[in-house]
């Protein structure tokens, strides 16, 4: 394996950072607590990845398995429990555990612990899954109960594809 092409041809550098402190309120929050901070949507990174901070409430939540067709996906315990299926087992990960998942993979990831639990997940190349998140959390917010021609249209839409 080499390094990717050369994308920068400048001579010297150039100021260009992002700092994000972590006083910041996260850009997503779930009405029964929990939520999302984008620390580098695929538009910050123009594609490359995608970087969430995922917030757990203590109630059971986390998405069945299912699978990307254009993206791996990664994650990182930051605290508490988190259940994380890697397609052929669920394991119980705690901080510091970490699971990687390639396109086509199955998985998912689920908080039962009855305690708050905190993760960053990785996705590359980057997608829009700020957009897919936050219509989550507006059907939540809502109460709507969407038809399963509904979740299938938007999981379509969102490259994620349920087992």
């Amino acid at each position: 394996m080499s390094y990717p092409p050369v994308r920068y041809t400048g001579n010297g550098g150039e100021v260009s950072g992002t700092f994000r402190p972590a006083s910041r309120e996260p850009e997503l929050t779930y009405p029964r607590g929990g939520g999302a901070g984008y620390l580098a949507s695929a538009t910050l990174t123009d594609g490359d990845y995608g970087l969430f901070r995922w917030d757990m409430a203590p109630e059971p939540s986390g998405p069945e398995p299912h699978f990307h067709r254009t993206m791996s996906e990664a994650f990182f315990v930051l605290s508490g429990t988190v259940l994380l299926h890697d397609g052929a087992r669920t394991l119980e990960a705690g901080a510091g555990d970490f699971l990687y998942v390639p396109p086509g993979g199955i998985h998912g990831f689920r908080n039962k612990s009855g305690s708050p639990a905190s993760m960053l997940i990785l996705f590359a190349p980057g997608a829009p899954r700020e957009t897919y998140f936050e219509e989550l959390a507006e059907i939540r917010r809502s109460g709507r109960t969407p038809t399963e021609a509904e979740w299938t249209e938007l999981y379509a839409r969102h490259d994620q594809y349920m087992v």
